[in-house]
């Protein structure tokens, strides 16, 4: 979960290796595009130089700085000594357990069974490398290429009787996206302790019934998180998709039709629409009913908002997930169904708490007794645990001693007291001032007081 290495700050998602002579103008044009439209970071090497005895330099750091690679194996793709020399700096790259890349071969018009075996055209390439090239090499591209012919991936026959290739291209994105996403959750400190309601909100989605899921808890609890934990992995089933952030603060700040207008834009796929009237119009409405959309109102305050973003004209099948701190506007939303957000059950939280305190998975050793204290005082909540973690971060046993002494001052510490300042711009300060900001406040009277 916490990794100084994690695949999610990769510089490139996706690695395409192909044959430019064969799939160049076609098949992997499209690919390529497909990959892009989703927001993925693809290196494409445009030019597909012969780079002579060694595997060059640019192409060689692209592949270690991706997490995942696409090779799209065609009838001359063995030929290219640069397509091996990538082929077999992939494979290097897979064997190595600490690196967990991910390969995909695509078989374009060849039989797998060809490639595991180095047999057809392959057979001839590979006659012709060992004429002109030194052995060694031959050898371990010959390995890289009966390896990857053994995985598991998508042939393309071509026939008459096979699929569209848009068909083959949708399927490889959404299986990109999937383990993409799914390597990310693996190793981020994000998603400690967030598979169990994953798991029940990913069942609701199935249901048909249901449209409106509504995600409520108080602030710092989790609820943008799950959303988003949840969108990454159904959303390449949608045609349209879209993760609204911050509606109320973005509403208060630029108004309704600004907010609503660049939803529309996204879903609508249409580069500045403009409505400044209170309803949408029949004409976007039309157009909105024929759309089975994936959105998330992320922080709705109101449930007028809901109705004000058009949700009501969504497509069949259609999924609208809203978080809130308010239960009565999500129920006044008429959401379908209302899932409180959980706090981290005591292990999950001590965990998370961790990773920001220790970027590792468990208490330092001298330091658990410490540790717990502070996830009993975070009762839970995951921005806390962040928080609070993060102030302690390389701090000595003498400085945690101190901050547990602070927090003695409150004989029944309120997790409000930590997420106070969580209303305005969080993200920026939290890191920094966080606690300092949430230490200055107590309760006196049934009056929340700020001591300066």
């Amino acid at each position: 979960m916490a990794s100084s290495s994690s695949s999610c700050s990769m510089k490139h998602q996706v690695f395409l290796s192909f044959r430019g002579e064969d799939t160049r103008f076609n098949f992997t044009a499209h690919l390529l595009k497909a990959l892009k439209d989703t927001g993925l970071n693809v290196f494409f090497d445009e030019e597909k130089l012969e780079k002579g005895e060694q595997l060059s330099h640019v192409l060689s750091q692209a592949i270690a700085s991706s997490n995942l690679s696409i090779l799209v194996l065609s009838k001359d793709y063995a030929s290219s000594k640069s397509c091996l020399a990538e082929l077999s700096d992939i494979m290097d790259r897979k064997r190595n357990p600490t690196d967990k890349h991910i390969v995909l071969p695509i078989f374009y018009h060849v039989d797998p069974s060809d490639v595991r075996n180095i047999g057809g055209t392959f057979k001839t390439s590979f006659q012709e490398h060992e004429s002109k090239r030194p052995i060694e090499d031959v050898k371990r591209w010959k390995a890289g290429f009966a390896e990857i012919g053994a995985l598991k991936g998508w042939h393309i026959e071509g026939g008459k009787f096979d699929r569209s290739e848009t068909e083959y291209i949708k399927d490889v994105v959404e299986y990109v996206l999937k383990k993409l996403n799914s390597n990310c959750r693996s190793v981020s400190e994000e998603f400690v302790g967030i598979d169990d309601q994953k798991g029940k909100l990913l069942a609701l989605i199935e249901q048909a019934d249901i449209r409106v899921i509504g995600l409520w808890g108080m602030g710092g609890i989790g609820k943008t998180t799950l959303a988003d934990v949840v969108y990454k992995e159904v959303s390449p089933k949608f045609e349209c998709r879209w993760f609204l952030q911050n509606v109320s603060e973005k509403i208060k700040k630029k108004g309704n039709e600004f907010v609503r207008n660049e939803l529309l834009s996204k879903l609508l796929n249409e580069q500045e629409i403009r409505i400044d009237t209170p309803s949408i119009g029949h004409l976007y409405q039309d157009r909105l009913n024929n759309k089975k959309v994936l959105v998330v109102l992320d922080d709705v305050s109101n449930p007028d908002q809901l109705d004000f973003m058009g949700v009501k004209h969504f497509g069949s099948g259609s999924k609208v997930i809203v978080t809130s701190r308010d239960k009565q506007a999500l129920k006044n939303g008429r959401a379908n169904h209302i899932h409180e957000v959980e706090k981290l059950k005591k292990n999950y939280s001590l965990q998370l708490f961790s990773t920001f305190a220790f970027k590792l998975l468990n208490p330092k050793i001298g330091f658990r007794d410490l540790s717990c204290k502070f996830v009993e005082y975070a009762q839970g909540s995951p921005l806390a645990l962040k928080v609070l973690g993060s102030k302690l971060y390389t701090k000595s046993r003498k400085e945690w001693e101190s901050e547990v002494d602070n927090l003695k001052q409150y004989a029944e510490p309120e997790i409000s007291q930590i997420l106070k300042s969580s209303l305005d711009g969080l993200r920026e300060l939290e890191m920094n001032i966080f606690l300092d900001i949430a230490c200055f406040f107590k309760r006196e009277n049934g009056i929340l007081l700020k001591k300066f």
